[in-house]
């Protein structure tokens, strides 16, 4: 009687022990969020309110592989797998600022990947559809987005060149992968006055900013970006270089 009373105490401390460790590592991540906003992207002209909050609430830790955990709140890009990467902070939240998501507006994301965009417009209220050619990156985001318990995004597999038509039009697109030229099936699924940030590998590769208008599609260059480029349809059309 007293050994199995004993082996019940060592087995609860041993639960508190991990659920203590656990709660210190979340502590240490979330610090590291708060100064990555702090030192690497409000010190960068992010201004819009939400954009902040939600980069500061995102972990990004949980959209990285296990063995780059460490390196989740650096000022860079990281490998995920299948040749593909999460972007750096920074551009995750100027992409986000150009297109100003609000609350209930239905955005469409081009390339899913590991879905820390993904995950940023769910925290900021948007209804987001995400579109990935690679079934395993979209299962894996799909599995850590419902873990945290976003209920705002729809999944789907498939070829980001055309877009997901069943549900447009959309208030904002967004595509993370480089294209040789603007996807048209992409402009006719934004829906007038919405807007499109899109890395286009052309003549070097350049971040686009797309608003729509009754009279057809403004552009405006505003960086110069390295992406990966679009597969599938992509390739078909334009110039979609391969990047480093």
């Amino acid at each position: 009687m007293e050994l199995a009373l004993i082996f019940v105490m060592l087995s609860s401390f041993l639960i508190l022990a991990g659920a203590v460790n656990s709660t210190e590592t979340e502590n240490v991540y979330r610090q590291r969020r708060l100064d990555m906003v702090e030192e690497q992207i409000a010190l960068r002209d992010i201004v819009m309110p939400e954009v902040l909050r939600a980069m500061r609430t995102v972990p990004r830790h949980k959209f990285v592989p296990e063995h780059l955990v460490e390196l989740a709140y650096s000022d860079t890009p990281l490998p995920i797998g299948m040749g593909q990467t999460i972007s750096q902070p920074y551009i995750v939240a100027y992409m986000t600022e150009l297109i100003r998501p609000g609350k209930g507006q239905k955005v469409l994301e081009i390339g899913t990947g590991s879905g820390y965009q993904a995950a940023v417009l769910a925290e900021m209220g948007a209804e987001v559809y995400t579109v990935e050619i690679l079934e395993p990156l979209s299962l894996f985001a799909r599995s850590v987005i419902n873990g945290l318990g976003y209920s705002n995004v729809h999944f789907k597999t498939g070829d980001g060149y055309l877009g997901w038509e069943e549900h447009a039009p959309y208030d904002a697109v967004i595509v993370t992968a480089a294209p040789g030229e603007i996807p048209g099936p992409l402009k006719a699924q934004l829906r007038e006055g919405g807007r499109m940030v899109i890395p286009v590998a052309d003549d070097g590769q350049d971040l686009l900013l797309l608003t729509k208008a009754k009279e057809g599609i403004e552009e405006e260059r505003v960086a110069p970006e390295m992406f990966v480029p679009m597969t599938g349809e992509a390739e078909k059309h334009g110039k979609s270089e391969t990047t480093k």
